[in-house]
């Protein structure tokens, strides 16, 4: 079979085999609109819808996280390419125009996160908002839309692992990857008259591991004792996942000059980061807690506290402080 017409991925233990894997998902104009870019944005549009609907059932001012959200993606998109860029700027030096091309990929998930986050504190300072309401609310959105987003990866023929012959195996024709480090050039494999590289779907992994977390935050959030603890629980999950992921992957960002990978050396520093938080606020006195369950339905709708009650224990979790005409605390 010539390579032309030679599958262009094959999951050879699951017994997939995908004929033609378009990179353009359709064109305007002439001007081709990937995939890569449409499964970002769709992901971001499950995050608002279900950031927005966790708003409103809990109570809270709707239109101040349409506001959020809308500069968080913008931050997010942002940040994201600059981290990426930073640690890939040898691609880049000769063409910097390029780094304004986001549709073939290159967007690094820990610069979107560190992006968002900072974005969300200082949207919280201004509109008088408690931060972390604001993120136990937003964190699982997140991480419905990086579950939704890595699936452009799959069509860029990117963030795959080394070599592995496992169930989840996956092939990619060797003139369609990304790239071909020798490790994988060495064990390429022929089928169907053509050469494949076989690899671990990490893409897929973290999909999964996302869509795992996710499942996993909304379970915590009904149990939560205090504001603060589910995006804690973001920063375990999810950096537990991705230190694991991230050994495997065969395009790591590395820390300039040595062999070490920088989303590695940041997920164990996020999982360390999330279990103080879930600690410190665990063992918080005198703050609001979450009622698990108590409220009709099932979640937020009362407040448990040491010292606030009433309205001022409403607006902590409506996320606004009442305004008392004082500074308001920060968490």
């Amino acid at each position: 079979m010539p390579p032309e017409i030679a599958p262009e991925v094959v999951f050879p233990h699951l017994g997939i085999t995908l004929e033609h894997l378009p990179r353009a998902a359709f064109t305007i104009f002439g001007f081709p609109v990937y995939f890569y870019g449409v499964f970002i944005a769709t992901g971001m549009v499950a995050g608002l819808i279900y950031g927005l609907h966790e708003a409103r059932r809990t109570g809270q001012r709707t239109e101040k996280y349409t506001d959020l959200l809308l500069i968080g993606i913008v931050a997010a998109l942002i940040g994201a390419r600059l981290y990426y860029v930073i640690f890939t700027w040898q691609d880049y030096a000769a063409s910097p125009l390029e780094i304004f091309d986001l549709r073939k990929g290159g967007l690094a998930i820990y610069g979107g996160l560190i992006a968002s986050v900072i974005a969300a504190a200082v949207f919280c300072r201004v509109n008088r908002l408690k931060f972390l309401v604001v993120a136990d609310t937003c964190a699982p959105a997140f991480v419905l839309g990086q579950a939704i987003g890595r699936w452009g990866n799959f069509f860029n023929r990117e963030a795959f692992g080394g070599y592995t012959d496992g169930l989840f195996a996956m092939r990619y024709l060797s003139s369609q990857a990304s790239i071909v480090p020798k490790s994988l050039a060495a064990r390429e494999i022929t089928a169907n008259g053509a050469q494949y590289i076989q690899v671990h779907p990490t893409f897929l992994y973290e999909s999964m591991w996302c869509v795992g977390a996710f499942i996993l935050l909304n379970i915590w959030k009904r149990r939560a004792k205090a504001s603060g603890e589910v995006m804690g629980a973001y920063f375990v999950l999810y950096g537990l996942g991705r230190a694991w992921i991230e050994g495997l992957r065969q395009d790591q960002l590395l820390i300039w000059g040595t062999d070490i990978a920088v989303s590695q050396v940041l997920s164990f520093a996020l999982v360390a980061i999330g279990i103080v938080i879930i600690i410190i606020r665990r063992s918080g006195s005198g703050k609001a807690v979450l009622a698990a369950g108590a409220g009709p339905d099932g979640y937020g709708s009362t407040i448990q506290s040491g010292e606030n009650n009433g309205d001022d224990a409403r607006d902590e979790i409506n996320g606004i402080q009442a305004d008392t005409g004082e500074e308001p605390p920060r968490d």
